[in-house]
């Protein structure tokens, strides 16, 4: 008889894992949920501003491509989240705990979101 680890035993470890998933599903539903609003923004500000002047108005590129990337950036997330929550609950599967090195995904989706932060913010001063 094979002699199971306490971490497969341990339906703790399972529960954490999935917890961690379903939070990053949320994160990338989150933000793709943020891009999709902030794409539509842009369109909204042209149409109002073509009826306040009943003119042509400017092209919102920005609020286009910013809200584009969030839902791009959502959907990696999403992917990634899949193939990193297979990943540990095989290891769990195996008796190896799960990585517990700091997430590359969450730093670097700090990052973009800090960096599309300062765009935006930018964007808004700018154009007020």
């Amino acid at each position: 008889m094979t002699e199971i680890s306490s971490a497969a035993q341990n339906p703790q470890s399972y529960l954490a894992a999935e917890r961690t998933f379903l939070a990053w599903i949320r994160t990338g539903l989150a933000l793709m949920g943020f891009g999709f609003v902030v794409a539509r923004f842009g369109l909204f500000l042209r149409e109002a501003q073509r009826f306040i002047h009943a003119g042509s108005a400017e092209s919102s590129v920005f609020s286009l491509w910013s809200g584009t990337g969030l839902v791009l950036l959502g959907v990696v997330v999403l992917v990634v989240s899949v193939v990193r929550y297979r990943d540990n609950i095989l290891r769990l599967q195996r008796g190896d705990m799960p990585q517990t090195s700091p997430s590359r995904v969450a730093m670097g989706t700090a990052v973009v979101l800090a960096v599309l932060g300062l765009a935006i913010a930018g964007y808004l001063l700018y154009f007020r």
